[in-house]
């Protein structure tokens, strides 16, 4: 296996007495997508912003793209050409128009991509006069998205880069970032949005309470094991429902008024869990079967820690 494009050691950052980032490793494959996940707090941002210089980490080293940080200010020089950023929060002017943003960004790189076709791909119109603090907030994630990627870096951070975008232009997103890592892009995504993580990653890291908890692919994660999700009154007496079932099966509330059963769901045991759910008031359109989401295994594992 190559050297990876993204490499950090047990990394710790520190605000005063308090550890936002505590020991933590990880490595991010070159032509991959590897995604931060986890709840508010977990110290996704903190990494990212320790791994592109805007935080001192208090110990601990990062290497990116063979480079070990900090480094001279030519190597970082050099190293930026190669890099592209997209922040949560800021790194725009907010009084420049869309194009002269990603023009001013494009002429910080030796061979940039055009910023009018790049800003079109991403469903900004290049020829918009409206300064970029009256565009909505889906058309600065837009903008800020192109600023990260018109430079044609090997590496790419983009932090919540779907955040405000409408259904098709998450889904222009998606089709933009799958292009770019078909092409050599590595990129490190980290977003609350467990549909863009399914659809883009490779390899996931699960944060809380700055550690990781556990990290692997989206099928490592989720597994194999069918479930049964259904929506109903809040803290439905279960109980019933489970001596129903066969040993080994789980019935859990994993969140107020969402339900799910796991385990050994042959013919009969749907059965039973139809004929229950429909003595209680759930309706047909309230039942869902399939494997266990993305979003149900970080919960699970972030309320395990709680």
């Amino acid at each position: 296996m190559s050297a990876p494009a993204l490499a950090v050691t047990d990394l710790v950052v520190r605000y005063g007495a308090r550890t936002a980032v505590d020991g933590v490793t990880f490595s991010a494959q070159a032509g991959r997508v590897t995604a931060l996940v986890g709840p508010n707090g977990a110290g996704k941002t903190s990494t990212v912003e320790a791994c592109v210089g805007l935080r001192q980490p208090s110990s601990g080293t990062i290497e990116m793209l063979g480079v070990l940080l900090p480094t001279s200010e030519e190597a970082r020089s050099l190293l930026h050409q190669q890099v592209g950023v997209m922040l949560q929060d800021g790194g725009l002017y907010a009084t420049a128009r869309p194009l002269e943003m990603i023009a001013h960004v494009a002429g910080l790189y030796a061979d940039p991509r055009d910023p009018a076709e790049l800003l079109a791909t991403m469903g900004v119109d290049p020829k918009t006069r409206t300064a970029l603090r009256r565009l909505s907030g889906g058309e600065q994630r837009r903008v800020a998205a192109a600023a990260a990627l018109v430079g044609r870096p090997l590496l790419a951070f983009l932090d919540e880069p779907t955040t405000g975008l409408d259904a098709m232009g998450r889904r222009s997103f998606h089709d933009l970032i799958r292009e770019q890592v078909s092409e050599g892009l590595t990129v490190l995504l980290t977003t609350h949005l467990m549909d863009d993580v399914e659809r883009l990653a490779d390899h996931v890291i699960v944060m809380a309470g700055g550690r990781i908890i556990r990290e692997g692919s989206v099928a490592d994660l989720t597994g194999s094991e069918d479930a049964v999700h259904f929506r109903g009154a809040l803290h439905m007496d279960l109980s019933e429902l489970a001596s129903a079932l066969p040993p080994g099966t789980e019935v859990i509330e994993p969140t107020p008024g969402s339900y799910r059963v796991t385990g050994s769901l042959d013919p009969l045991a749907l059965s039973s869990i139809t004929a229950w759910c429909g003595q209680h008031g759930v309706t047909t359109r309230d039942l869902q079967l399939g494997r266990r989401s993305l979003e149900d295994v970080v919960i699970d594992l972030v309320g395990d820690l709680s």
